[in-house]
């Protein structure tokens, strides 16, 4: 929960932000209606309180040559905190795991990785994901088309 004091034009910050992260603090003032001294100050504060967790660039999976996007549904064979965290552990050291949830349903773990082809999965399903040792099935899904990917967050609707 934000604390007292997020107001509307926090959230147009992180609005802002969401969308367009390398933006000049100058240019991110006029665009709030603030000078920029008081917007750096709000967005420092906004980090500070952790609602701004960090800058990244976003890249493009199929220029770098990843254009397999494929979700992995785990079943674990014994549910217990130490299992989830040694499975938490193997999976987020392997470098083509771009997200990981733990889920309720039929699967216990939801995996998104990105890898160059088919035969590249094949290697990171057999070699890395099914040798984690209380892993008992895992299921793929291919994605065939990305409508969104890493969207803004609704920040207007949080009270």
């Amino acid at each position: 929960m934000p604390e007292a004091g997020f107001d509307k034009t926090d959230r147009a910050i992180l609005t802002i932000l969401q969308r367009e992260g390398r933006m000049p603090n100058v240019e991110l003032a006029e665009r709030v209606a603030l000078s920029p001294s008081s917007c750096l100050r709000r967005t420092k504060a906004l980090e500070a309180a952790g609602l701004i967790a960090g800058y990244r660039a976003e890249l493009d999976r199929q220029r770098l040559g990843l254009g397999l996007t494929v979700f992995i549904s785990l079943r674990v064979q014994q549910h217990s905190r130490v299992t989830s965290r040694a499975i938490e552990d193997a999976l987020t050291a392997i470098p083509a795991v771009v997200a990981c949830y733990v889920v309720s349903g039929e699967a216990d773990f939801l995996v998104e990785a990105v890898v160059p082809d088919l035969g590249a999965y094949e290697l990171l399903l057999l070699d890395q994901v099914l040798a984690i040792e209380a892993v008992s099935d895992a299921r793929s899904t291919f994605a065939i088309r990305t409508v969104l990917g890493r969207g803004a967050l609704p920040v207007d609707s949080v009270r």
